[in-house]
């Protein structure tokens, strides 16, 4: 019984020293929609709010933070181009991305309107389907009105 609860307390302490080692992320999203189309950016965490920006093609827009204690950070972000409907995707999820991209994030927006992501751990480019749901509070449109 003890092995099994030394073995325990070894995982749970090997769990935060990952967490702790690579707990700052870099971000960026990036617009290649083409054509000189922009994006309505909005990206945001339970205690963060990073703002709308206008995202001109060809440019990027990014952030840094440390991932919490826990291991539950989580960013997410609505865009919205011309006349297309709103669209949501988490660009950082603890519990899901610490394999994907440990320090660097890298999503692209290509000029079909396409979400990809870039894996880290095989540094290839993968396509990231958006979210049907939004984990943003409001489900409006973006427009022009939410640039300040």
């Amino acid at each position: 019984m003890k092995r099994i609860d030394n073995v325990l307390v070894f995982l749970v302490l090997m769990h935060f020293y990952i967490i702790l080692v690579h707990a700052t992320v870099h971000v960026r999203v990036i617009n290649m929609l083409g054509e000189g189309r922009s994006i309505i950016l909005h990206c945001q965490s339970k205690d963060d709010d990073l703002g709308y920006v206008i995202l001109e093609n060809g440019s990027e827009f990014q952030w840094s933070f440390n991932v919490n204690f826990w291991g539950t950070t989580l960013f997410f972000c609505g865009l919205q181009w011309e006349d297309s409907y709103p669209r949501h995707f988490d660009a950082y999820n603890a519990k899901k991305d610490y394999n994907r991209c440990f320090t660097e994030c890298k999503w692209l927006i290509n000029s079909d309107g396409a979400l990809f992501s870039y894996n880290q751990g095989s540094e290839i480019w993968e396509p990231s389907p958006f979210s049907t749901t939004p984990s943003m509070k409001e489900g409006k449109n973006i427009t022009q009105d939410h640039i300040k």
